[in-house]
């Protein structure tokens, strides 16, 4: 991969939730594509591993540990990566998970997990870095995941889709208020992705193949990374306060029933 295409080289990311899945295909595609990254994983182990596969790029990679849950540890997991790298530029967060529940079996605990890690986890790291940014007078980006469920109703996952909506919106607010200081924040909203958490069977195979989504399949860690890296580079240096859907058509597709939408979540 070339840098000067991306005018990323010598530029340091923080991933956070990079130890796997989505996070972990960003990170690597940062490190091909010119960054240095501080990987921010909940497990050691998985953090390490990513680190050690940016450092065989010829990049330097840093495994830092947090619960970014945790609005306590944000100072302390930018700091370290700041110590590691030598300040940040760029911060990429991929946390998140929803609680299946129709809305009268919601509980408060529910509400407020799903608030934590799909929308407080960012903010908490965001302003962190945002503080670095311009207290060093330094431009940079930040690209959060959101999902295609903060732009549409969340049928039995209404807590996670009400979070991943106050994610958008968060996201233009930050871009109003930090622009003046040359630093863009956008998101990106995932539909259906092939994770370890969710991975492809026969038979989700052949119900994407059936299903309504114009592509047909479910995509790829890789092709939410390609989006991260567009949003987080100089490609897209007139871009903030965005949520570019990354949904194989999802939004484009007229769903018949609350039936067809929980049967996709499936």
């Amino acid at each position: 991969m070339e840098d000067s295409f991306f005018r990323l080289a010598g530029k340091v990311a923080l991933v956070a939730g990079g130890g796997q899945g989505m996070g972990e295909s960003t990170a690597v595609l940062l490190a091909r594509a010119g960054c240095d990254v501080a990987v921010l994983d909940i497990a050691p182990e998985r953090a390490e591993r990513v680190a050690g596969a940016i450092e065989g790029l010829g990049r330097r990679g840093a495994s830092i540990v947090a619960d970014v849950l945790d609005p306590a540890q944000a100072p302390g997991a930018v700091a370290a990566a700041e110590a590691a790298l030598g300040g940040l530029d760029i911060l990429v967060t991929v946390v998140g998970g929803a609680t299946y529940k129709p809305l009268l079996d919601l509980t408060p605990a529910d509400w407020e997990a799903d608030l934590r890690r799909n929308l407080l986890q960012f903010a908490y790291l965001a302003r962190e870095v945002a503080s670095s940014l311009i207290r060093r007078e330094r431009p940079g980006a930040m690209v959060c995941v959101s999902s295609v469920a903060g732009l549409q109703s969340s049928p039995v996952h209404a807590a996670y889709g009400a979070a991943k909506a106050g994610l958008v919106n968060l996201v233009r607010t930050m871009a109003m208020e930090w622009g003046p200081h040359n630093i863009r924040v956008n998101a990106i909203a995932p539909g259906g992705i092939v994770t370890p958490t969710f991975p492809e069977t026969p038979a989700s195979r052949e119900r994407e193949e059936k299903g309504p989504i114009p592509l047909r399949r479910r995509g790829t860690t890789d092709e939410i990374a390609r989006a991260a890296l567009f949003l987080a580079s100089d490609l897209s240096s007139y871009v903030t306060g965005e949520t570019l859907a990354v949904d194989g058509g999802w939004m484009a597709t007229f769903l018949s029933s609350v039936e067809d939408l929980s049967r996709l979540r499936k």
